[in-house]
């Protein structure tokens, strides 16, 4: 209660000279809005929607700005005589008691016009705190070395909490009227109107999908399932490299950058190291085969070629981290970190089922998948960048007749369904009509076989199985296998088709 009573009494000299750091505050600021509130009730609701009890410094506003909101909500007139009900009689503030002191706040009361900016100083005072709070754990954890949090997991921690106290940290949110939320969808359209291709999404630099998808939408979770063989991996590889390639960068007003086409993009390689990550990108930007590439079976030629490509990747903004069995909580800071660092447009997982989740869900591997989908779906929210997560099939596929896989082939599928916006199949036709190849030349299958062969050699379809805000269906794209490239099929007539 001093603290109050110290902004309405003038102090002395020798009283006012103090020997500690307090705590950022502005008692005067809270007192000048709790009393616009006690005047006009319209003033709360010009803060209500980003100011909390909690952000107020003295516990005596806290408790007025509390009591005041639940009584503007009922309906009722917040006012001192009003107020006052809900507060301790004895207490006092000073010389004063809580009557007199309401009545006071009211009777300094400002204008309600400046209510919203004494809000804000208020808001921005109590993040400060909330940093101080979090550096103060953070040296006080350290110290202390607890046994079930090491370093690795402090970091983490940390880094979380910064990156929510910057997120929430703003006053937009809430309500917006339709007429500002028209102005969005028009600046979303001008944006795709000068964007390559067209798109209101991030192009994947094959058209035939982009046609369908319209570009990879911001904050969606695509999940990118086959089976071992399907060229998975090769599919996003190929993605993620055409959006880091065809990164244009835009200036806005505040001196940042913004991806005018392509992107920045953030590839977790659970699977392969980032040198067979390289391998695979050099081998389809210079068509040399990458297990030749591999063997050192490249003449001089290919090597120059190899060298040149190298030095062009070398500014492409593609960043792979190859930690094995990264947890969704280690992945989601390293997330943060690469955004706030450098930046971060898209987002690929390589893959779900080689992610950990937390020992909460203990042997539950459902239960465990289904906190990685929710987490990346979340994160990916978070961030505002769309997430390419690849996951394997169940090997129901395999006993089936027809293997062209459905949405309840995924494993460990209820989740990974559900939290997906989109859900996108790779099946290559040519896989399973090459293990049907006679053994003789003479038998009379073998000529029926060569032609089913031929119909579906170096091509691949990507199903569209689930998609939120768009139609479902199926793209067909050209695969070389010895280059591990996706792209377009020359032929217009094969580029797209329902089925």
């Amino acid at each position: 209660m001093n603290d109050a009573a110290r902004k309405l009494a003038p102090l002395a000299k020798d009283q006012a000279d103090q020997h500690y750091r307090e705590a950022p505050n502005n008692l005067e600021a809270e007192q000048a809005l709790l009393g616009a509130i006690l005047v006009n009730n319209d003033a709360f609701y010009r803060v209500s929607d980003f100011l909390k009890p909690v952000h107020l410094y003295e516990p005596l506003h806290r408790k007025i700005f509390e009591v005041a909101g639940e009584i503007i909500r009922m309906g009722k007139t917040a006012n001192p005589v009003t107020v006052k009900t809900f507060l301790k009689a004895d207490d006092k503030v000073g010389d004063l008691t809580v009557a007199q002191y309401l009545a006071r706040l009211a009777a300094e009361a400002v204008s309600i016009i400046n209510a919203e900016d004494y809000g804000r100083a208020i808001y921005d005072l109590a993040l400060r705190r909330s940093l101080i709070t979090i550096g103060e754990d953070m040296v006080n954890i350290a110290f202390d070395a607890p046994l079930d949090m090491p370093p690795q997991s402090q970091i983490e921690d940390a880094e979380r909490r910064l990156f929510e106290l910057a997120e929430t940290g703003r006053y937009d949110g809430g309500f917006q009227s339709f007429n500002d939320a028209v102005a969005l969808a028009i600046d979303m359209a001008g944006q795709a109107f000068e964007r390559d291709g067209h798109l209101s999404g991030i192009s994947t630099g094959i058209h035939s999908l982009d046609g369908k998808m319209g570009g990879l939408q911001r904050s969606d979770l695509i999940i990118l399932a086959g089976r071992p063989g399907m060229g998975k991996t090769s599919l996003a590889t190929n993605i993620a490299y055409n959006i880091a390639a065809s990164y244009e960068p835009e200036v806005q007003p505040d001196g940042s950058f913004k991806a005018k086409n392509g992107g920045v993009v953030g590839f977790y390689s659970l699977e392969m190291s980032s040198e067979q990550l390289a391998t695979r990108i050099i081998s389809e930007q210079t068509e040399v085969s990458s297990s030749k590439i591999r063997r050192g079976d490249i003449s001089e030629a290919d090597f120059e070629k190899l060298v040149a490509c190298s030095q062009m990747m070398q500014k492409v903004p593609l960043f792979i981290d190859q930690t094995g069995g990264i947890s969704i909580a280690q992945l989601a800071a390293r997330a943060r970190r690469l955004k706030r660092q450098r930046g971060l447009d898209v987002l690929v997982v390589d893959y779900v089922q080689l992610m950990t989740g937390s020992k909460k869900s203990g042997e539950n591997r459902v239960q465990e998948i289904t906190e990685i989908t929710t987490g990346l779906k979340a994160l990916g929210k978070e961030l505002n960048v769309p997430i390419i997560a690849l996951s394997q099939l169940s090997r129901a596929v395999e006993s089936r007749e027809d293997k062209r896989p459905q949405l309840s082939d995924l494993r460990e599928s209820g989740s990974i369904e559900q939290d997906a916006d989109v859900v996108l199949f790779v099946f290559r036709e040519e896989y399973y009509v090459k293990n049907m190849e006679p053994r003789d030349e003479l038998d009379p299958k073998y000529e029926e076989w060569k032609m089913q062969m031929e119909r579906v050699k170096g091509t691949a379809d990507v199903i569209i199985a689930k998609q939120r805000h768009g139609p479902t269906g199926t793209v067909k794209l050209a695969f070389q296998s010895e280059f591990t490239r996706f792209s377009d099929l020359a032929d217009p007539s094969f580029t797209q088709y329902e089925h």
